[in-house]
């Protein structure tokens, strides 16, 4: 960033109590301060401790904005803001001061502001109070969330998990969606040496008091260690009981076991500094819930405190947290997570000091990822990424300049026309072409009267159009692919009015310069971008033996050839699959009208059916933008196509850690390191095999990782075309 960012941050969340979704809103702030935003957050209820909100105070760029007291909401009194009041207030303060991005929490907040409409692309939501299973994710439920990922930004997700759920279930938010984990403060104080435990044994759990959270059962804790010849004390911090209609009586019986309960000391409501101190003079840490939790894909702050104090954590095993500490952690919970279960895991933790140092160690490894300072810098590379710095060319320009991008289909441009439109000093309009030949003719006239510079994807009628309506004065540019070559549009093309050429590929810059005649002057190689940032993710189990082909139709992507691979492997070894993302080719009229495409895949199917070494391996996916998510699962790409412009799933494969296959397509050995380029699907079959071990695999995935961020990331190719827009 080279200018200051505004950022206005409002949770649907109440200071005055000490629970996750508040902490969200200190750490959220402290961290974007520290990222060097002027960031104002807003309250949405009167402070009665300053708790949570005094460590704000002084902190650069840093204004609590307090509506009651500042009589912002006339008449509210003491009651909390509604999401329609919150609304209405945040957009009064962006017309007071404009804020380039409003952080928000809390799914109906979010909802009322999408509707208001006020600060469409500016939003960044911070969404867990979603559905988080298929069974919860109505078709209502998934309008809305696709509405909201519309209007946002950026959706910032707590988890991997999450993320890959929502993209998903909701198409909008691919592209769109960041990693946003909890950020753990630095205690501020020196962790006391533990040699050994304390007697009593001291257990801690700091947060909210809720049915689901087992903070009831959990007073037992002491009494049942007892019995099993421990002596044990509770110690409790927080203040906020929970109200559940399905557990009328629990908010008396809480409160009654916290005043009464013997060995149970309750220290109420404290700031986070001093809940830490408590928390850091005891022995074990509490997580553990009600199991029905288990399938959340949200990630407990409690565990990454306790684990910056040193402490272990006795929690429930869930995917989440096998993710976070190993599936071998020591203090998971066993069987059905009953309070028994608890107390038996506590009681390891006190008479085994291995499995407890063990336990000690992996928490405190895991909270030294998710520290305040790792959250300021993850929220400098969002930042960067939206809001890029003003090309120097365009600085002393009167007026932005102007630049029209126009085609019949855009896909290979989205998220390089999402930096376009953010970059400073550009002005970006869309000439959207219905069909290949079909348009509006009056909004392409207008476009090409109105641009400095006009963009054309591909080298087709929309190409043949603006060369011959080109404003003088005006530039330009034409992307051209591979298939343009072959359906005779650039003949038709004046090259005279074309300033430049684009091409993907090397190998296709020349066939242009052969096939056409035009000067070699006007063509030049800029590669397709791959998002290099979205697509690394953590792979999933098994994906090590899952081939996977993005894209089959048409014919000349010779998936037959895909199987051949398959079955070279399997041969050796059954846990190779076969995972393949494409739309089937019979939803491609253009396609299924020729009669030798509907025999070649008639014949792959039959190939599926018949043969003893392909049954059950392959699996069609569903076409779709969730490329990143797929990809978690597959650990090899292959591309085993007859020919291809550039090919960018491989490129999507390597950016993911997965290890790329290729046969020699034309052009690939231009594009692509010559030891992922194989003979034959025979050898294509051996190199794979030949990464036997788990680290070799996982080597190699790194080292084509490693490629693509240098070749092809997008932050590389976006410069790139921002140079040649500008330089005219």
């Amino acid at each position: 960033m080279t200018r200051t960012l505004r950022a206005l941050v409002y949770g649907d969340v109440d200071l005055n109590l000490i629970d996750g979704s508040a902490v969200w809103a200190q750490s959220t702030v402290q961290a974007l301060s520290r990222a060097g935003c002027r960031t104002r957050l807003v309250l949405k209820a009167p402070v009665r401790t300053g708790r949570l909100t005094d460590p704000l105070a002084g902190l650069p760029g840093v204004t609590v904005v307090r509506p009651y007291e500042d009589q912002l909401v006339p008449g509210q009194g003491a009651h909390p803001l509604s999401p329609f009041q919150a609304s209405q207030l945040l957009a009064r303060l962006d017309e007071e001061e404009p804020c380039d991005l409003l952080v928000l929490r809390g799914r109906r907040l979010v909802t009322r502001v999408v509707a208001d409409g006020a600060f469409d692309g500016r939003i960044w939501a911070y969404l867990t109070d979603i559905p988080q299973s298929p069974a919860e994710m109505t078709e209502e439920a998934r309008a809305g969330l696709a509405r909201i990922a519309a209007a946002s930004r950026q959706l910032l997700c707590q988890t991997e998990e999450l993320r890959c759920f929502l993209e998903a279930w909701v198409p909008e938010a691919c592209g769109r969606s960041v990693l946003s984990p909890p950020a753990v403060p630095d205690p501020g104080f020196d962790i006391p040496e533990r040699d050994g435990m304390h007697d009593p044994v001291r257990l801690v759990y700091t947060g909210k008091f809720a049915p689901r959270w087992n903070t009831l059962p959990m007073t037992r804790l002491p009494v049942l260690l007892t019995e099993r010849g421990i002596r044990a004390e509770l110690h409790t911090v927080g203040d906020k009981i929970h109200q559940d209609p399905a557990h009328p009586d629990f908010q008396s019986a809480m409160a009654e076991a916290l005043r009464t309960t013997p060995d149970v000391h309750h220290h109420g409501g404290r700031p986070r500094e001093e809940a830490m101190r408590i928390a850091a003079d005891c022995d074990l840490g509490l997580g553990w819930r009600d199991p029905v939790l288990d399938a959340s894909l949200e990630l407990s702050t409690k565990v990454l405190e306790f684990g910056s104090l040193g402490l272990p954590v006795v929690l429930n095993r869930t995917p989440a947290h096998e993710a976070l500490l190993g599936n071998d952690y020591p203090l998971f919970v066993p069987g059905s997570a009953a309070l028994t279960d608890a107390a038996d895991t506590v009681a390891l933790a006190v008479r085994e000091p291995e499995a407890r140092h063990l336990a000690a160690a992996r928490c405190g490894d895991a909270a030294r990822r998710y520290t305040l300072d790792a959250a300021a810098a993850r929220w400098r590379t969002h930042l960067d990424r939206a809001f890029p710095p003003a090309p120097s060319a365009v600085a002393t320009r009167p007026r932005p300049l102007r630049v029209g991008v126009a085609g019949h289909d855009l896909k290979f441009l989205t998220r390089l026309l999402d930096h376009l439109r953010a970059l400073p000093g550009l002005d970006v309009r869309v000439d959207a072409w219905p069909a290949l030949a079909r348009h509006d003719a009056a909004a392409s006239r207008e476009l090409a009267d109105w641009a400095d510079v006009v963009v054309v994807e591909w080298c087709g009628p929309a190409a043949v159009w603006y060369s011959r309506h080109k404003r003088p004065g005006s530039r330009l540019v034409v992307r051209l692919h591979r298939f343009e070559l072959d359906a005779g549009y650039p003949r038709q093309v004046d090259i005279d009015a074309v300033d430049r050429v684009i091409c993907v590929s090397p190998y296709y810059a020349r066939s242009t310069r052969e096939r056409t005649g035009w000067p070699e002057s006007k063509i030049t190689t800029i590669p397709n971008w791959v998002d290099v940032d979205q697509l690394d993710r953590p792979k999933a189990p098994g994906a090590r033996h899952r081939l996977g082909m993005i894209g089959i139709a048409p014919s000349r992507k010779r998936l037959d050839l895909g199987l051949d691979v398959l079955e070279a492997l399997r041969a050796r070894d059954r846990r190779w699959h076969l995972s393949v993302k494409s739309k089937p080719p019979w939803e491609y009229w253009w396609i299924w009208n020729k009669p030798e495409e509907r025999t070649h895949y008639d014949a792959i199917l039959r190939r599926m059916q018949t043969s003893p070494l392909l049954e059950g391996a392959v699996v069609f996916d569903g076409f779709g933008p969730d490329v990143a998510n797929w990809l978690r699962r597959i650990g090899h790409v292959l591309s085993t196509s007859d020919d291809e412009s550039f090919h960018l799933s491989p490129a999507e494969g390597m950016a993911s850690g997965a290890v790329p296959a290729l046969l020699p397509w034309p052009g690939a050995d231009q594009i692509y390191d010559g030891r992922w380029i194989h003979d034959s699907p025979e050898a294509m079959a051996d190199a794979i095999a030949g990464l036997g071990e788990q680290e070799d695999w996982l080597s190699a995935g790194e080292v084509a990782r490693g490629q693509v961020r240098e070749a092809f990331s997008l932050d590389r190719v976006a410069r790139t075309w921002t140079e040649l827009l500008v330089s005219g």
